[in-house]
């Protein structure tokens, strides 16, 4: 039995939810969604909740049932709410600036390097060393904050680079560390 597949979604007001067979569109205030999932799943709207059933217990169909629940989950609260990651620059000179839609980015290279943002995705920049990135698709805005983020990843032993906001860079004692004794 699947715990999260069994959840219902409430649909909050102001949201639309369109079932046509297995494509899902999802409206609402930040805008809409679109989603194809399997079949064989039946996913069906009721007294303003959202259920996804499955057919049977085989693996597939249980593998199935918690994933596009969570997906329908995540596509209502994006066009209601909206998704936001934030990310911060640590480091001496590191800095970011808004360049129209676009952001630079400079992070000890010797070349300034430039952002554009995924489709359905805007990139704010707060300060010069704190960007946010902001959408309505959960996937699009961790897809653009990896993106961001493996342009200087954070050092292990020093901890410049790109993080996300609030991640813990665990730093590794240096060779001065091992000789002590």
């Amino acid at each position: 039995m699947s715990r999260v597949g069994n959840k219902p979604i409430p649909v909050p007001p102001g949201v639309e939810v369109e079932i046509e067979g297995s494509r899902v569109t999802v409206k609402g205030g930040k805008g809409a969604l679109t989603q194809s999932f399997n079949s064989d799943l039946s996913i069906t709207r009721s007294d303003g909740v959202v259920r996804v059933a499955r057919p049977t217990d085989s693996r597939t169909h249980r593998a199935l049932h918690g994933l596009t629940r969570v997906l329908l989950a995540n596509m209502v609260i994006g066009v209601s709410e909206g998704y936001r990651r934030s990310l911060e620059l640590v480091g001496a000179g590191y800095r970011a600036q808004q360049s129209g839609e676009k952001v630079i980015f400079q992070v000890g290279f010797s070349h300034p390097v430039e952002v554009a943002p995924l489709p359905g995705v805007t990139l704010v920049v707060e300060g010069n060393n704190r960007v946010h990135v902001d959408g309505i698709d959960k996937q699009a805005v961790g897809e653009m904050t990896a993106r961001i983020r493996k342009i200087r990843r954070p050092n292990a032993y020093t901890g410049k680079g790109i993080r996300v906001l609030g991640e813990i860079v665990r730093l590794k004692p240096g060779k001065a560390a091992g000789r002590k004794k």
